[in-house]
């Protein structure tokens, strides 16, 4: 609530069921969570060289950045607009194609959901093979059953999803405490990747190559773009929080214009770096682990403080990602955009129903996929599609609602930059979605996955609307008119 000068004053605790989240948090707590995104860098950095060359991959990675950029500078807007929303930028497409095509809003719920909501299977493997290949490397057995798969990595990923669960249940200002410290050692090897080689003697920039040539590397470049897009796009981060914010409006717009200046410089630098002194040849040997040998040769510490570092990154994304999809889940439920049954807080203020569809979800997609970047691959078709929704969703406000209030009004000239973008993202997931070949990862049941539980989801919705016209309840967010 405000005051007479529409300064906030923090409310008090929800009580248990009312679908009120608490402000607690500020432009520097959003900024800590959107420090996910140099951080699960890891899982597709060195893909990305190796496919790409090293100045393909730089020059890549600062594109796909630029276009978040420009997405999400339009999201401060829409932020702003919807102070009180818990869902993000799926919570602005639906505001704006509810009255149009209604079932956009689960569509984009859901595949905006998707991405975050499975990320702790995605950065659960990856950890898993980071603590065999550290100090398990004898643990080779693996036990399969028809479609599902058991192996030490995995087994190492489902305790890191149950520990991360437990911690969210706690309440977002255990969660704060750990995105903290987890950020903080993010720092360390971000530091060390980038500044060390500089002055290293085996840096050699001028011997990274580019591997992007005529139209066939035009088609490979908007692939991974569209592998990238998890990875840059994900500053919007900052938004899915606006309100839990102690002020909505600043606490918004400065955390999402920090983390994506931030986040320009670091993916931009990166490869060129780290990749100037590993060397391509060790980068394409080893593209999920090479870093901790560079760490040791920059930094001459051993492997093992590397790995730690990474882990902590690792849960840095995980936390980020639980904490995010479970408000997206459960600002869903209370808009009826799927089951009302989701959008309920306990009385830490947490939505603990929310917090156990992801559990379940993500213990089925790590024995099923294994591989982290196929994990993310199935999820970018809906996180992409969201996105296109959304950014062509600040146009159809602009039009459907000129006189609502805008606390922040971006230039006239966003109006058409809107609908650019939202055609580029629409082309990059076309071609993206149908790529599998280009990067390795990914085929016909990765697409098949996405698509059914985006379906899933619409299907849902229908279910929904129809029970809820039948027992006379007042309609929703995600409703139809």
């Amino acid at each position: 609530m405000t005051t007479k000068d529409n300064s906030l004053v923090e409310p008090a605790e929800p009580l248990a069921g009312e679908a009120k989240l608490p402000r607690k948090m500020r432009w520097f707590d959003g900024f800590a969570m959107a420090m996910t995104m140099p951080a699960a860098l890891v899982a597709t950095l060195g893909a990305s060289i190796a496919g790409l060359g090293g100045w393909g991959a730089a020059v890549l990675w600062a594109i796909s950045m630029i276009i978040s950029l420009g997405v999400n500078w339009i999201y401060i807007e829409l932020a702003a607009m919807f102070p009180e929303a818990s869902g993000g930028i799926a919570g602005y497409a639906a505001e704006a194609w509810k009255n149009r095509v209604p079932w956009l809003a689960p569509l984009a719920g859901v595949g905006y959901w998707l991405p975050w909501g499975s990320n702790l299977a995605t950065y659960g493997a990856f950890t898993g093979l980071l603590v065999q290949s550290q100090w398990f490397p004898d643990q080779q057995w693996s036990f399969d059953a028809g479609p599902l798969h058991l192996n030490f990595p995995i087994l190492v990923g489902l305790a890191v999803i149950f520990i991360l669960y437990g911690i969210n249940i706690i309440g977002v200002r255990v969660t704060m405490a750990f995105v903290y410290v987890t950020a903080a050692i993010l720092m360390i090897p971000l530091a060390v990747f980038i500044i060390f080689p500089l002055f290293n003697a085996g840096w050699a920039p001028m011997d990274l190559t580019w591997k992007l040539h005529g139209l066939e590397g035009l088609h490979t470049a908007i692939v991974w773009l569209y592998v990238m897009a998890w990875t840059t796009l994900g500053v919007e981060v900052c938004a899915t929080f606006a309100s839990e914010y102690r002020d909505p409006v600043k606490d918004t717009s400065r955390a999402i214009r920090a983390s994506a200046l931030f986040c320009l410089g670091v993916f931009f630098l990166v490869p060129l770096t780290l990749g100037g002194f590993a060397g391509e040849s060790a980068i394409e040997a080893d593209p999920a682990t090479f870093f901790v040998s560079s760490f040791s040769e920059l930094t001459g510490a051993g492997a093992g403080v590397m790995v730690l570092c990474l882990i902590a990154s690792l849960v840095l994304v995980m936390l980020t990602s639980v904490a995010d999809a479970s408000r997206v889940l459960f600002n869903m439920g209370k808009e009826g955009v799927t089951v009302r049954a989701v959008g309920t807080l306990n009385r830490r203020g947490v939505p603990v129903r929310a917090l156990n569809v992801m559990l379940v979800l993500n213990v089925v997609l790590l024995v099923v996929l294994q591989q982290p970047l196929a994990i993310i691959v199935t999820g970018n078709l809906g996180y992409i599609l969201a996105h296109v929704l959304a950014v062509a969703g600040f146009a159809v406000l602009r039009k459907d609602r000129p006189d609502a209030v805008r606390p922040i009004r971006l230039p006239r000239l966003f109006v058409p930059l809107s609908i650019g973008l939202a055609v580029l993202l629409a082309v990059m997931l076309v071609v993206g979605a149908t790529g599998f070949s280009i990067t390795g990862y990914g085929g016909v049941l990765e697409l098949g996955i996405a698509v059914t539980i985006l379906a899933g989801g619409v299907l849902l919705w229908w279910f929904v609307q129809r029970r809820n016209r039948a027992a006379g309840l007042t309609a929703g967010a995600g409703d139809a008119p």
